[in-house]
């Protein structure tokens, strides 16, 4: 169980890293860039979507059941 939940959390960090990597390509592409490509923008957001609700299934297997 414990090294479940060590994968776990190792899990989490790899994808939040790349969820916050994306957040700063994504930024640096809209700010600095005067011609954006629309379809290599909406893959980067997919992406940092898909990465986001992957975090946010894994935060909640690591939070525990609790019967009220």
């Amino acid at each position: 169980m414990l090294h479940d939940r060590d994968s776990l959390l190792g899990q989490l960090h790899e994808l939040r890293s790349e969820h916050r990597d994306l957040d700063t390509v994504i930024n640096r592409v809209t700010a600095e860039t005067a011609f954006i490509d629309q379809l290599y923008l909406q893959r980067l957001k997919k992406r940092k979507l898909q990465l986001k609700d992957l975090i946010t299934r894994l935060e909640s297997r690591l939070i525990p059941d609790n019967i009220a």
